[in-house]
């Protein structure tokens, strides 16, 4: 992991409490307290496009689809293949518990 965050106290400490939330429903509340907004539909715009990558949509169709700019897709897509293994490793969770395509979800 970068020197950057294994350095950083307060990081590991947010990443520690974060693993103490036991449902959606702590995770909702404490991460509207943390983040604004606009910083929660961020996030949640690049999971969205993380599982659209993975469903194999091409990036054009994304960026159109989500509003993401095409630079914003392939940085996803660069962290997706060569990051720290976290994407990987919550879309290997989701698909163990089932998780399935989203049928509203754009086609290629």
């Amino acid at each position: 992991m970068e020197r950057l965050l294994r350095d950083n106290h307060r990081l590991w400490e947010l990443f520690e409490v974060i693993t103490l939330l036991e449902d959606g429903e702590d995770c909702a509340r404490f991460f509207r307290d943390l983040c604004t907004i606009s910083e929660l539909e961020a996030m949640a715009e690049r999971w969205e496009i993380v599982k659209l990558i993975e469903e194999g949509i091409p990036y054009r169709r994304i960026s159109e689809t989500t509003g993401a700019s095409t630079t914003t897709v392939t940085r996803i897509a660069h962290w997706l293949k060569y990051g720290e293994g976290g994407y990987r490793l919550m879309l290997k969770r989701l698909e163990r518990v089932g998780w399935q395509k989203d049928p509203d979800s754009i086609e290629s």
